[in-house]
């Protein structure tokens, strides 16, 4: 039996196909009445848990907890991480869930990612009783906000590398120089030009206390467990990129944190608004996104909101990578302008780059073109329902969002879009949350300094 969907009371102008994943959540929840509580480990012991309601067993639509709960499951597993799910409260979801998340099952990448990629584990589903699920252990990392002393920043990008030497908060020499990491198969190019930025930032410091840096990908302690900057290194040779920042670390004599660059911009957000309970939102290439809790704390949670579901339409648009349908990457990034381009009339060119072919669907925008405007449109609509499903998983009191996709004026749509939502549908969050657009020069030096206020230094 499928999930009962509903109809969104503002629907995305290019389309009408789109069924919020909280809208089908709030409605099965009205209804369920028996406990299920999912708990998931991650490295370090870690256990995180969620509670939730499905039908009892004999009820006529007991059918709908399957679905309801893999895709709660696939959430949380991409939002938190993790590769050992405690279900309890019904073996038939157990069941179900162990079947999908398997070798040979429908989740089969998520299988293989939450287990042996990301934590060097056995992934596992266990059965339980509602009691038996262990107890939520978080302690999260007060990382960062620490600007005492001379300090190293850096963030690495997929186009550019960034560093900045800081001494006692003021930024005092900064440079970005281009970098093409996505080509070398060498672990000695990234280590090599890595080490030249720090040292380059070095150089204009009488002394380097810490250094911190920021890019996109999965860090478990301090090691680059899955990014995307790496993907040209045999796995043969990955053990020398998984401890890079250890040696260099080693090398310099210095305390070296590098998390995930969504991360730090929440980090940056929270340094620069002085609140926390903040979530960053970048729109580039896919959805990244950074978490700080309401006590400033970074939980170590992977926060790769581009693989959690927002759309429940079954004829969701499909994301490349994991084979899903309906995740955060075909919704909130470029891929989100390219797949509704054809229904707004748009026809981009083949033959350029990804960035030209965002550009040229801006270039629209900006002349005022109506499908164009309708692309916008329909992102802020998908933002304003997914922020309420998020919402649900995280206490959220901030929203940034930023990223290529919301320079000039598509980022202004995309934020009407997403209040008028809050405040039509949702109206108790749009009272709680407060989301905005940080400008790009603040944003910018604002990385590097969060960057390098990372690691703490003994007094």
């Amino acid at each position: 039996m499928k999930l009962e969907l509903v109809q969104p009371a503002l629907v995305p102008p290019l389309d009408p196909g789109f069924r919020p994943a909280v809208l089908a959540n709030r409605l099965f929840l009205q209804q369920a009445s028996s406990p299920l509580v999912i708990a998931i480990e991650r490295s370090g012991g870690e256990i995180t848990r969620f509670e939730t309601k499905i039908f009892p067993a004999g009820d006529p639509k007991a059918g709908q907890n399957l679905e309801y709960s893999e895709r709660i499951v696939k959430f949380l597993l991409w939002q938190r991480g993790g590769f050992k799910i405690y279900i309890g409260g019904s073996t038939k979801v157990a069941e179900y869930i162990r079947k999908t998340y398997s070798a040979n099952g429908k989740r089969k990448f998520d299988y293989e990612f939450m287990g042996q990629k990301i934590y060097e584990q056995n992934f596992e589903v266990i059965s339980c009783a509602v009691d038996e699920v262990p107890a939520a252990r978080e302690t999260g990392k007060l990382l960062g906000g620490h600007l005492q002393g001379a300090r190293i920043g850096f963030d690495l990008g997929a186009s550019d590398r960034k560093v900045s030497a800081v001494m006692d908060g003021k930024v005092i020499y900064s440079e970005e120089v281009i970098w093409e990491p996505r080509k070398h198969a060498d672990p000695a190019y990234h280590y090599n030009e890595v080490k030249a930025a720090i040292e380059t930032a070095a150089s204009k410091l009488p002394r380097v206390d810490a250094i911190g840096g920021s890019s996109a990908g999965i860090y478990i302690d301090n090691r680059p467990m899955v990014a995307s900057l790496f993907r040209k290194i045999p796995p043969h040779r990955y053990r020398e990129i998984h401890d890079m920042f250890l040696r260099i670390s080693d090398e310099m004599g210095v305390p070296l944190e590098i998390i995930n660059d969504g991360d730090v911009t929440a980090l940056a957000g929270a340094m620069s608004l002085k609140d926390n309970g903040i979530l960053g939102i970048a729109m580039g290439s896919s959805e990244a996104a950074g978490y700080i809790n309401t006590e400033g704390h970074i939980m170590g949670w992977l926060n790769e909101l581009s693989f959690c579901p927002i759309d429940y339409n079954p004829k969701a648009a499909r994301e490349e990578w994991s084979g899903d349908i309906g995740c955060g990457a075909t919704y909130f990034s470029q891929q989100a302008v390219f797949r509704l381009a054809p229904a707004a009339g748009i026809e981009i060119p083949t033959g350029i780059t990804d960035a030209a072919k965002l550009k040229f669907v801006q270039e629209k925008l900006e002349s005022g073109h109506e499908g164009a405007i309708k692309i916008w449109q329909s992102i802020g609509i998908y933002l304003g329902y997914a922020l309420a499903h998020y919402a649900d998983f995280y206490n959220l009191k901030h929203v940034l969002i930023l990223g290529r996709c919301t320079s000039g004026t598509g980022g202004n749509l995309i934020l009407e879009g997403a209040k008028q939502v809050l405040a039509h549908e949702f109206p108790e969050l749009a009272e709680k949350i407060n989301i905005q657009l940080p400008d790009e020069k603040s944003r910018r030096v604002g990385q590097s300094i969060a960057a390098a206020s990372l690691p703490h230094l003994k007094d």
